[in-house]
């Protein structure tokens, strides 16, 4: 006669059974199953989100060039405001490098109002920029109305409003000779509105005027404030090196030169520094619902004892039951990392189409997620498999036993055959009961029948 073969339990045996474990507590293991759908959920969004905003903002730097400099009036060595040479405009385009050039002054003791009516302290913080025709071309800009100042219109009364200073003024629509407003004392007509400049600000909070009509009529003295200057890219470094010297030959250091494209660069590390942060707070949230499975899973090995105890002795080792508490606690956690993966998705996608970016989550974050998912699940049920499968089978029986007897005893009811209701006892007894005996879960046991306690 042979010897019984060895105990097997088959891969997919072992997510059956973890997954039929899971059915019979439906409203348990949603609640475990959240906290990992809001983790999963939290990083999924927090990375997908962060990469659309940074391939919205490279978008718009490549659009928009990093090759641009700015060359604007410091101070002297007394603190006062320096002030840029005249010449310092022609002088900068004869650098190597320099595309184009395009100087603008600040008209400091002007200002523009809507109409004549309007309180002089209500400024609304728009300024007086004079300009010339390669502003526009230099700076990378469109007219969202009207056209921009040419050579006719930049010697007479007439303006191109900035977005912010078109909004501020209540100015949105061009029509019919075209709206007029007054600037220091005298009335200009507005001849076009701009769209927003990101790498120029202070211009959208502007009003432009040419520089003969400011020099007529605004006491413009011809020094300007601001020079924009536009290089080669590969160039862009070693102009900047040289504007200082090139704008002031006499007085360099009161020359400031900065890049206003290093301002969106320092949002792209802004952004990526915040990743960090909430990535860190969605970490704590997938311990958090660790936990919550693992207590879980403590509480179903209580409940199972006679379902352990009963699998002991039919042959199950250890290691059996140790992976079957295993699997269940990786695909309660499965499922809640699939949840929050939809979920996460759902939130980039809507978040990106209010903002107008264009949605892009990275393929690390689904699969990411799902695999920390899983495996802190599989952390997650380890203690719990170990103390199910540490439990002895006559201990667990003699227990079960024990509980079946007490149920028994509180649910038979006073009739003359005596009845006993399945759906009373706890899922593992019923389970443990049904493979013994030809009835279902649900049926009621005759009291003539021999009971298997």
């Amino acid at each position: 006669m042979s010897a019984p073969g060895r105990s097997r339990l088959r891969p997919a045996d072992v997510l059956s059974a973890g997954a039929s474990g899971l059915r019979f507590r439906r409203t348990r293991t949603l609640l475990s199953a959240l906290g990992v759908a809001i983790g999963v959920a939290a990083l999924v969004s927090v990375l997908g989100i962060t990469r659309s905003s940074q391939s919205a903002l490279i978008a718009e730097i490549d659009q928009l060039g990093t090759n641009m400099l700015t060359v604007q009036n410091g101070h002297d060595i007394s603190g006062g405001e320096a002030e840029l040479p005249a010449t310092a405009a022609p002088m900068i385009g004869r650098l190597p490098g320099v595309q184009r050039v395009a100087p603008t002054a600040l008209l400091g003791q002007v200002l523009v109002y809507r109409s004549d009516k309007v309180p002089a302290i209500d400024t609304a913080g728009l300024g007086v920029r004079a300009a010339d025709r390669s502003l526009l071309t230099t700076l990378a800009g469109t007219m969202r109305q009207g056209q921009y100042l040419n050579a006719v219109t930049e010697r007479f009364p007439v303006t191109v409003l900035g977005y912010q200073a078109a909004q501020s003024l209540g100015i949105s629509q061009l029509t019919g000779p075209g709206p007029r407003v007054l600037i220091g004392g005298h009335w200009f007509t507005v001849a076009g509105i701009l769209n927003p400049v990101p790498l120029a600000p202070e211009v959208d909070r502007s009003a432009l005027v040419g520089f003969g009509v400011a020099a007529a009529l605004l006491h413009y003295d011809g020094h300007p404030s601001t020079v924009y200057v536009r290089t080669d890219v590969t160039r862009t470094a070693a102009v900047a090196g040289l504007l200082g010297a090139q704008a002031a030959p006499e007085q360099p250091g009161t020359v400031a030169v900065s890049q206003p494209s290093a301002a969106l660069t320092a949002r792209l590390a802004v952004v990526s520094a915040s990743t960090q942060l909430f990535l860190g707070l969605g970490a704590i949230v997938l311990l958090v619902g660790a936990i919550g499975i693992a207590n879980v899973m403590i509480v179903a090995v209580l409940e199972r004892r006679s379902e352990i105890g009963l699998r002991r002795a039919l042959g199950a080792t250890r290691a059996h039951i140790a992976a079957q508490f295993v699997a269940e606690s990786a695909v309660l956690a499965a499922l809640g990392g699939l949840a929050g993966v939809v979920a996460g998705t759902g939130v980039t996608y809507g978040l990106s189409a209010v903002r107008g970016w264009t949605a892009s989550i990275p393929g690390y974050a689904i699969w990411g997620g799902l695999g920390c998912a899983v495996a802190i699940g599989c952390v997650a049920g380890l203690y719990p498999a170990v103390r199910a499968a540490r439990l002895a089978p006559t201990e667990a029986l003699r227990s079960a036993l024990s509980s079946w007897r007490y149920l028994f005893l509180a649910t038979v009811r006073p009739s003359p055959i005596g009845t006993m209701t399945r759906s009373t006892l706890s899922s593992a007894a019923a389970w443990s009961f049904s493979s013994r005996t030809p009835y279902t879960v649900g049926e009621s046991f005759p009291a003539s029948r021999t009971r298997p306690w």
